[in-house]
């Protein structure tokens, strides 16, 4: 497997001129915000005050209106980058022509409290150091507020900057210049000197003022220790030392710094419309809670060791289920809420593909997939806290009355498709796994009123259709809709949520026709050829390679999935990081970094170390003897 530990300075001119490589990108995160550094050391993207916020720089969507703040050694190639390990501290290293400078970049975290366990110091720092002889250093600050719609202005006071028009402040121990909306500052620094530079965010743009609580540059060595060490115990808590350990405690870390501090909620990707097609439009605003794999993020968290983690978004789950509406929403913004989709014409989009959407459609379609996976979820934090109440349970029941009442019912599937509805199978499926485990969850629970009768009669039903008309004898496998015979590579999940055993003929050659027809290189498979209404075509979707990884390792087949599984890690990004999908020639496609691919990985790699005929990560929860500490 590759070694991320430092990375070789990537091509800043790919896929297309001034736009670097989607997944060249280093990611920060404090848990409340994130921002990506490209592989020349400008952040070029980062929203405020939170996940789903403006984003004051964009130049990741338009070289020319975006905003950005870069930092230049004169005379040096892109530097060699990597993470301290075990943490979201990027260090890059500048070789120039009369001395080498070396970057330390993180968002400011601190040891929080169990109710918020990571603490977000709400401040970009960006020291440099000179290790030897002498650089030419030039730092350009320039926010671009409503996604690059404006500019903004900036005033002084005390020995900071106050941006007029964003949540923005700045200072440093360099003098800056005023440049229309920027601040510029260039500087010569000889050896053992340093520069710091902290960019903090406020909540609000009225808060602007100075509070007197924001550090300053001397509680800089602070906040990288507080940083480096938040970070380390965090992932210290995990004891997994099995098959591909480095990169599943890499993965859980960005999966740590994709949940929000204040919910517990998992955002899919920190950006918006990175393209699945490049030039095309399949544009999308990931930065938003999708249910469809919320089991897997549960499960992952509690085996990983981090089980207030697990908590915390189990409660995020049962209160998005308390609300009065009568069908839930496949995705939900951190906070709860959703927002239009609408469409930023000002914004060229990365590498010229448009349009730059933010708001996400797809929340108002009807998706029945995603029942299953909170219920899935549910009964596996009971299983291994024994914790779940009465009252929570009272509000899932709801829920699995609505699917038991309505299962017959088409619907958008999994991917979204924006096209009319069908009976998707894996919606059945995972209306199938709604009602199993809502029928287990009762029996459990001891809920004696519950019509366990009726969805037990509802699950075998649903279960002999899908055996009926999902698979289809002519092409070997079970398809993406009744009476529509192309594949869909979500139904690798069927041996998953244990609706089929891994080794069942039709398990078998459903592997078979996805790998056949779904496959664009070696270890890459797409989701689905069926037509989606839209121009074009998506790449590979590394979720599903993943999935075909632990598909193959429960069917037995494990030289075959470690072989994949090698493959894949080879294509990750220079700092092990992975976007959403991957052309056919290891272009990294859409947003990123990408928490499902992470947390397919998890799985994958869990299932290729224990090497048995059930998902490694149900088996676990059903075999737990007591709640871990």
């Amino acid at each position: 497997m590759p070694n991320h530990d430092v990375a070789p300075p990537a091509p800043v001119t790919a896929p297309e001129a001034g736009f670097p490589p989607i997944d060249s990108y280093a990611f920060l995160s404090d848990t409340h915000t994130a921002a990506l550094v490209a592989p020349d050391g400008a952040v070029e993207w980062f929203c405020v005050p939170r996940f789903d916020g403006d984003a004051v720089f964009a130049r990741l969507l338009d070289r020319d209106v975006g905003g950005f703040f870069s930092l230049t050694v004169t005379g040096s190639p892109p530097p060699q980058r990597r993470y301290l390990p075990d943490t979201l501290v990027l260090e890059s290293r500048y070789p120039g022509p009369d001395g080498t400078a070396l970057v330390r970049d993180f968002l400011a975290v601190s040891p929080g409290d169990p109710e918020q366990p990571i603490h977000a110091g709400k401040v970009l720092v960006r020291q440099v150091r000179v290790e030897r002889g002498s650089v030419r250093l030039a730092a350009r600050l320039t926010p671009r507020p409503a996604y690059g719609a404006r500019s903004t202005g900036w005033r002084q006071a005390d020995g900071r900057w106050y941006a007029t028009d964003a949540p923005l402040w700045l200072t440093g121990d360099v003098p800056f210049d005023v440049d229309g909306g920027s601040l510029h500052a260039e500087i010569e620094l000889t050896e053992g000197r340093t520069a710091t530079f902290l960019l903090g965010y406020r909540d609000e743009p009225a808060e602007a003022a100075q509070t007197g609580a924001d550090p300053t540059v001397e509680d800089t060595q602070r906040m990288f220790d507080q940083t480096c060490a938040t970070w380390r115990e965090w992932s210290d808590r995990s004891d997994y030392t099995g098959f591909a350990a480095e990169a599943v405690r890499r993965s859980a870390l960005v999966l740590r710094g994709l949940s929000f501090d204040e919910t517990g909620a998992l955002i899919a990707a920190p950006t918006t419309s990175l393209p699945e097609e490049i030039g095309g439009v399949r544009n999308w605003d990931y930065r938003y809670t999708w249910h469809r794999d919320s089991a897997l993020l549960l499960l992952s968290l509690f085996r990983l060791g981090h089980a207030e983690e697990g908590r915390r978004y189990l409660r995020f789950l049962l209160e998005i289920c308390s609300g009065e509406q009568e069908l839930l929403a496949p995705l939900i913004g951190i906070d709860g809420t959703t927002d239009e989709e609408t469409e930023l014409e000002h914004l060229g989009g990365y590498a010229g593909s448009r349009p730059v959407r933010v708001g996400n459609g797809a929340a108002g379609q009807i998706q029945f997939d995603t029942y299953g996976h909170i219920l899935d979820a549910a009964l596996a934090y009971h299983q291994l806290t024994g914790e779940l109440t009465g009252d929570q349970w009272r509000l899932l029941r709801r829920h699995v009355e609505i699917l038991a009442a309505r299962w017959q019912e088409p619907d958008h599937g999994i991917w979204e498709i924006r096209g009319p509805v069908r009976h998707h199978v894996n919606s059945k499926v995972m209306s199938w796994v709604c009602l199993d485990r809502g029928i287990r969850l009762a029996e459990l629970l001891g809920d004696d009123t519950a019509p366990v009768q009726q969805w037990r009669e509802a699950r075998d039903e649903l279960h002999a259709e899908v055996l009926d008309r999902g698979y289809d004898r002519e092409v070997g496998g079970f398809v993406i809709a009744y009476d529509l015979p192309e594949p869909d590579a979500s139904l690798l999940r069927m041996p998953l949520v244990g609706f089929l055993p891994a080794d069942d003929p039709r398990m078998l050659s459903t592997i078979e026709f996805i790998q056949r027809e779904l496959a664009v290189a070696p270890a890459l498979i797409r989701r689905y050829t069926a037509d989606d209404g839209l121009p074009g075509e998506e790449g590979a979707f590394l979720l599903c390679s993943f999935e075909l990884v632990s598909a193959l390792a429960l069917a037995g087949r494990r030289e075959e999935a470690g072989k994949l599984f090698d493959q894949l890690t080879e294509l990750s990004g220079p700092l092990g990081l992975y976007s959403e999908e991957m052309a056919p020639d290891g272009t990294a496609l859409g947003n990123y970094p990408q928490a499902f691919t992470h947390l397919a990985l998890i799985e994958a790699a869990l299932n290729l170390d224990v090497a048995g005929d059930r998902d490694a990560l149900h088996d676990w929860a059903e075999r737990s003897e007591a709640p871990p500490q």
